[in-house]
């Protein structure tokens, strides 16, 4: 009895005197406030996503526009214009390309819309970027797609890495 009393200590001693696993430690993050929605903007809650070497994350939708002002023009749909409004950044150490133009919109039918040039033109949003490392910037991607088409995702290409052709591209749900 005392020779299995004393095996029972020495086992408990040493499994209580062994290292303390590691707590995995978080980040600060930064304190952004919280902004309102824009007018006629329905806000998307989707989780950042990643093609190539660019991060997005989609914030808005806006469909059903049948037309558009900018700073010097106004422009009619040829149906209607959507707007989705999402985040690009750049995770990595080198400056990456955004183009906006290999950007799609896919409708509920399955059809898909690239992005409106004179919209994006007179809206001044851009149509090809270079993003910084670490740089983060927010803008609208502008399609004209049919009347009754129902806007149900965005497809998202990213920047290839060095040495790759093309990248495959992220599909985003627009709900």
């Amino acid at each position: 009895m005392r020779r299995s009393l004393l095996i029972a200590c020495v086992v408990a001693a040493l499994t209580s005197c062994g290292p303390e696993p590691e707590k995995p430690q978080t980040r600060p993050t930064y304190d952004l406030p919280p902004r309102q929605v824009r007018v006629n903007e329905t806000p998307i809650h989707a989780a950042p996503v990643t093609d190539g070497d660019a991060r997005f994350q989609v914030i808005g939708l806006q469909s059903g526009q049948a037309s558009l002002s900018g700073s010097h023009a106004e422009w009619p749909a040829k149906g209607q214009f959507v707007t989705v409004r999402v985040v690009v950044e750049n995770p990595g150490r080198s400056t990456s390309r955004f183009d906006a133009r290999k950007q799609l919109l896919v409708t509920a039918d399955g059809r898909t819309f690239p992005v409106d040039d004179t919209a994006q033109i007179t809206k001044r949003q851009p149509r090809e970027i270079s993003v910084g490392a670490g740089v983060r910037i927010e803008m609208d991607l502008w399609f004209d797609i049919p009347k009754n088409a129902q806007p149900a995702a965005v497809k998202l290409y990213g920047d290839p890495p060095i040495g790759y052709p093309s990248t495959e591209g992220v599909r985003v749900p627009l709900k």
